[in-house]
């Protein structure tokens, strides 16, 4: 048996969204874009897939080709009017719900197979069919909420995955950490008044959404501190990560003790994202994954969400899976020297680390 899962599906890169050029719509004063509309593109993430046949890691993975949520996995986190609107403007070619959500004929099967694909993982992983798994989910999902799709994501993936577990008996406590750069406003909601999933987001200070991911939201009633917002300023880099991974994720991983980690692993935090003003590198990715295994035993599930430079995305993931899966094969990073020689001097890594202290104590975390 293979140590690492790989699943996704074809029909997952055929969904595309409207007339946007990055995130305006078009018209008036702003143009089509050449290469066409929404930064949330198929190729970042048919590129990864690509590159891990290139090299061959693809050869030390189970690729297995995912299958759909059904109708009642979707219900147990969006509500029936809300899916059968989204399921009527796709089968009449297509429309915009929510904001920032545009989509053509047939997506409201893409969305449930995305969201199929990380139920597979989660559920592989639980049945001990592999040690962990990577669901190369696309679109994203971690910005949807219950009966508003946002910032490109028309279903949520991880929690319909969670509920569809927790419904089979296959999983108790649960934890999820979100690095995409973007707060993962849609998980927060669903399950900010319990105690039964523990979600986590460190993301760039109020890039999107704007208006949520503050340190003070930490839960509600039964949820209170079941929720930990990690919001770093604009242009913090690796040393940042790996202290935030390291003084506040782990430290709150073993208090909650969860059966499983899921990770909403975004790689917009990459230095050349242009939804983005992080410093992050593959290498970044590639020790926050090792140090979480760490406590984890190997053992966790990793949810694609963000990530927007076709360049780059495919080597944060591999970096990724080449963790996971303990294979020797490696791409080398192309962009780590020039992304290395861009990281914040001493003075603001030093600024970066006492405001992790600042919040290991507004937390009162066991570091």
């Amino acid at each position: 048996m293979k140590n690492t899962a790989f699943i996704s599906n074809e029909k997952c890169f055929w969904h595309f969204g409207g007339n946007y050029a990055l995130l305006s719509p078009v018209g008036g004063l702003v143009q089509p874009l050449v290469s066409g509309g929404l930064p949330e593109a198929p190729e970042t993430k048919r590129r990864l897939k690509n590159l891990l046949e290139v090299t061959t890691l693809a050869n030390d993975l189970e690729m297995i080709n995912g299958s759909s949520a059904t109708l009642e996995d979707l219900l147990r986190v969006h509500p029936k009017s809300y899916l059968e609107e989204f399921k009527k403007m796709s089968d009449q070619g297509g429309g915009e719900l929510g904001l920032r959500t545009p989509f053509g004929p047939g997506a409201f099967e893409i969305a449930a197979l995305s969201a199929g694909l990380v139920i597979n993982a989660v559920e592989g992983v639980l049945r001990n069919q592999y040690k962990n798994a990577y669901a190369l989910s696309r679109p994203p999902g971690h910005h949807c909420l219950p009966d508003w799709p946002n910032g490109f994501c028309l279903m949520a993936n991880v929690a319909i995955a969670v509920e569809a577990a927790k419904a089979k008996g296959l999983l108790d406590r649960v934890a999820i950490v979100d690095w995409d750069v973007h707060h993962g406003n849609g998980t927060e909601s669903i399950f900010y008044d319990r105690d039964d999933v523990l979600t986590i987001s460190i993301h760039q200070e109020r890039c999107y959404p704007h208006n949520t991911g503050f340190i003070h939201s930490t839960g509600h009633e039964n949820g209170m501190n079941a929720n930990l917002n990690i919001p770093l300023p604009p242009g913090c880099g690796h040393q940042a990560y790996i202290e935030a991974t390291e003084r506040l994720i782990i430290p709150k991983l073993r208090e909650y003790k969860p059966h499983l980690v899921i990770i909403a692993c975004g790689f917009d935090a990459g230095g050349f994202d242009p939804l983005s003003r992080m410093m992050c590198s593959a290498q970044t990715f590639r020790e926050m994954t090792a140090r979480i295994m760490d406590i984890t035993d190997g053992s966790l599930v990793a949810a694609h969400e963000g990530g927007y430079s076709e360049l780059y995305v495919p080597f944060c993931g591999h970096a990724m899976l080449e963790e996971m899966s303990g294979s020797k094969i490696h791409a080398k990073d192309p962009l780590e020297t020039r992304i290395n020689q861009q990281q914040p001097n001493e003075r603001i890594c030093s600024f970066h680390s006492n405001l992790i202290s600042e919040m290991v104590e507004y937390f009162k975390l066991k570091t």
